[in-house]
């Protein structure tokens, strides 16, 4: 008599995940991926370290492309998170932007990050759109959170900007200027010595901001 197969374990749909495992198979991406590269890492290696199984790897993030996509968006989420683009209304605006701006250099200019930047440039990263995935996960987060602040801002009359958007993306954009640029490609050096114009790049690029943004007089000429 032949028996009727067994029915596969299959996870309840609404079982809900395990969220200390998920951070360590995050961390421990993150790191595996800076440290050998996209190719260089495996999910089996990437479930080793985090000391959990490669199904549970997979029961979290599906494949390796996603994975690496959710570890870069931590990344940023860790180093800024939402709440520092708390509008605030009665800070000065000044202090306010040197907050963020500090923050936001302090995350692109980390030895982590510099490496990063320069995985997502390789070929394989464009061909797989991990890099398109990361621009949504990092940079678009970023600026549509501050435009919520810079559109608050306008409101109180502190400042005036026709396209809140592209206000913010510039915003960032000074910010890395060529001092970031110099890190990517190593050319800091004793004589550049980047470090130690950071904190002169950041006051001059929100000064920069402000100045192109402020409340126009009446009797100004446009």
């Amino acid at each position: 008599m032949s028996r009727k197969p067994l029915p596969k374990a299959t996870a309840s749909p609404g079982r809900p995940k395990d969220l200390t495992k998920r951070a360590a198979i995050l961390d421990a991406a993150e790191r595996m991926f800076l440290q050998q590269g996209y190719e260089g890492v495996s999910m089996d290696q990437i479930a080793s370290e985090a000391g959990v199984s490669k199904l549970t790897v997979y029961s979290h993030f599906g494949d390796k492309d996603t994975l690496f996509a959710e570890a870069a968006k931590a990344y940023c989420e860790q180093q800024m998170p939402i709440s520092i683009f708390d509008p605030s209304p009665g800070r000065p605006l000044r202090e306010r932007l040197l907050e963020i701006a500090n923050a936001f250099f302090a995350m692109v200019s980390s030895p982590e990050a510099v490496a990063g930047h320069r995985l997502l440039c390789t070929p394989q990263m464009v061909e797989k759109r991990l890099s398109r995935a990361f621009w949504q996960g990092g940079p678009v987060r970023v600026q549509t959170a501050f435009s919520e602040l810079l559109r608050r801002r306008v409101k109180a009359g502190q400042l005036e900007i026709d396209d809140i958007p592209r206000a913010s993306a510039q915003f960032f954009t000074l910010l890395k200027g060529d001092l970031h640029a110099m890190m990517v490609f190593e050319c800091c050096s004793e004589e550049t010595n980047c470090e130690a114009h950071r904190q002169a790049h950041i006051e001059a690029s929100v000064d920069m901001f402000l100045r192109a943004y402020a409340p126009r007089r009446p009797d100004a000429t446009p």
